[in-house]
């Protein structure tokens, strides 16, 4: 698994959020570290096709992201900065939700549910509306989101904020292992 980033470049009128970015990113754990405003959340919607770049080309194992279409999403875990909810859902509810969003079947999501919520030390509150969950609960909701359809290709855009230092090694190691044959790619303002 390959993911190659070509002369992508994202303006918006006048002004230049991204410039000409080249990389290739292979399996692992990949960082961007840079100031707020400084282009991370653009490059990453662009990455997910989010985004249409204003030039420039995204490859996966050497085809356009944009020909290979849903065959792409599908490999795909995404968190962005903000995820959004309903605030009516519980925890279960929803993940049930995004997995009948992503095309997954009840057989192949509720295992999967399950592993997750005891991954992430979300058990206890299964059942619990997400608007009533510290903020660091809601973001491993959406790690849990993110990591639903077992991706080959895992973008957190600031996942660990809002968690507490227990939890950041806890996820930390979580991605470690994830990524042995997988690329993850991090956004992050924090070292």
């Amino acid at each position: 698994m390959e993911l190659e980033i070509r002369d992508l470049s994202k303006r918006y009128g006048k002004k230049t959020a991204v410039r000409d970015v080249n990389l290739t990113i292979t399996p692992g754990v990949w960082g961007l570290i840079g100031a707020n405003g400084a282009g991370k959340t653009t490059l990453m919607r662009m990455l997910t096709g989010i985004l249409t770049p204003s030039s420039g080309r995204v490859l996966c194992d050497g085809i356009d992201t944009s020909a290979l279409g849903e065959a792409y999403r599908d490999a795909l875990g995404y968190l962005p900065q903000s995820f959004g909810f309903y605030p009516e859902f519980n925890v279960v509810d929803y993940l049930e939700y995004v997995a009948t969003l992503k095309g997954l079947g009840r057989r192949a999501y509720c295992g999967r549910i399950d592993e997750l919520l005891e991954l992430l030390n979300l058990t206890e509150v299964r059942k619990k509306p997400i608007k009533k969950l510290s903020g660091g609960m809601q973001r491993r909701v959406g790690i849990a989101q993110a990591l639903l359809n077992d991706p080959d290709i895992l973008i957190l855009d600031e996942p660990t904020s809002g968690l507490d230092p227990g939890e950041r090694v806890r996820f930390r190691n979580l991605l470690s292992e994830f990524a042995q044959d997988r690329i993850v790619l991090i956004s992050t303002h924090i070292v």
